[in-house]
């Protein structure tokens, strides 16, 4: 249970601008539409600003070539908000926000009340994402740059999606930087306090998602899309869902007619809400016949156990947290992804679907792709490739390192 804070918003009218000046690199990032400058993007700043200042973008020919918010506490130094000669104030911002709750309009309904609102910079509101479920929106800052602009951000998104509460989650980064305004992690800024879960329905199936204390905002609803597949594919089938967290995938292959589920995941409390998640789907007669078993354990030693005891699966899914939050990890995350391949190989049947994501925004698409079905090969056990997927419609991708979700849909 979170308190609603007294916040002390600054105005956005106190904004200053911040001339800078952009290296070559910088130059080439802005005309081909990145969202974001470093400090190599930059040959020089001609006076400080704070974070939330508007960045005045010069090429090297002392012409403005873009627009975006300073941020000088942060490797990302400018986030960019278009080209010149776009000028950033309250009416623009608040009518990104109307325009990125319009662009979901379709998506939402009595059967999916969860739905992304703002998907940061690919809808032009950088290091601003919104999530929403059912009565319930929540709103994940990762950028200082928002301290000045969030009144105006929040305002518009009461009025393009009316709700009944708010919450305010941070990045572990700028925790420091909404302090003075009244704000910490999990901050209930409208409605009522929250002792645990809020519902919300995906198809028609009704999940938990954790606004306070989960992961991210909550849920994880860019793979909505891969888990109505797994679904049409798990009739008859003893399906492996391996990270599973609250258990998207193992509902979504219940309610399509699994007959044994299985749900691994370290953490106890996930395991637990997937029960509660398939207790909330019940009512569907597929989902109360289903066997489901939930382990509680590291996933490269229950596989191991697994393949150990025999064990063998229809369908095999394996959808790991982000292996790779730095270009120095990209190596070892494909070993990582490598060896899980190996091990979901082991438990797969004869004929049976292989489904493999990363959300690892390091590795490429085709680093990931070319990782499994070359792991496949050499365990002497080639994959046929039925379908290469991503996001769900409501994560669009603007640029490339947007393209953080990769899965692999393959028979085995």
């Amino acid at each position: 249970m979170t308190a609603s804070p007294e916040l002390n918003l600054p105005d956005p009218g106190a904004v200053q601008n911040v001339p800078v000046r952009l290296s070559r690199a910088g130059e080439a990032q802005v005309r081909r539409g990145h969202p974001w400058l470093f400090d190599g993007h930059i040959d020089s700043v001609r006076r400080d600003g704070a974070p939330g200042d508007r960045a005045i973008l010069y090429d090297r020919r002392n012409k403005v070539v873009g627009i975006g918010l300073y941020d000088p506490g942060s490797p990302i130094r400018v986030r960019v908000f278009g080209r010149a000669p776009l000028a950033i104030d309250a009416d623009l911002v608040a009518q990104r926000v109307r325009d990125a709750c319009a662009r979901r309009a379709s998506i939402l309904s009595d059967a999916t009340t969860g739905v992304r609102l703002s998907h940061g910079p690919n809808d032009g509101l950088p290091g601003f994402v919104v999530d929403r479920y059912a009565d319930t929106v929540v709103v994940k800052l990762y950028s200082a740059i928002w301290r000045p602009w969030l009144g105006v951000a929040l305002a518009a998104l009461a009025e393009a999606s009316p709700h009944e509460r708010l919450v305010v989650r941070l990045a572990r980064a700028v925790t420091d930087d909404f302090a003075p305004l009244g704000l910490t992690d999990g901050s209930i800024l409208a409605g009522p306090p929250l002792d645990g879960p809020v519902l919300f329905a995906e198809n028609g199936i009704v999940f938990e998602a954790e606004p306070i204390v989960g992961q991210k905002t909550g849920f994880f609803l860019d793979q909505r899309d891969n888990r109505a597949r797994v679904e049409q594919v798990s009739g008859g089938a003893r399906v492996l869902n391996v990270f599973s967290y609250t258990g998207g995938f193992s509902v979504y292959a219940a309610r399509g007619g699994a007959t044994e589920v299985v749900s691994v995941d370290i953490s106890k409390p996930a395991i637990a809400a997937t029960e509660r998640n398939l207790a909330h789907n019940a009512h569907h007669p597929t989902v109360a016949s289903a066997r489901h078993e939930g382990i509680a354990r590291d996933a490269f030693e229950a596989m191991t156990a697994l393949r150990d005891a025999g064990r063998r699966f229809d369908v095999v899914i394996i959808d790991p947290p982000s292996f790779a939050k730095r270009a120095s990890e990209v190596d070892g995350a494909l070993r990582a992804y490598a060896r899980l391949t190996r091990l979901g190989l082991q438990v797969l049947a004869d004929g049976g679907l292989a489904v493999l994501a990363s959300c690892s925004s390091r590795v490429t698409p085709d680093a990931f792709f070319a990782n499994a079905l070359d792991t496949a090969d050499r365990a002497g056990r080639p994959l046929r490739e039925l379908e290469r997927t991503g996001h769900a419609a409501d994560h669009p991708i603007g640029f490339d390192e947007a393209a953080y979700l990769k899965c692999l849909f393959a028979r085995g």
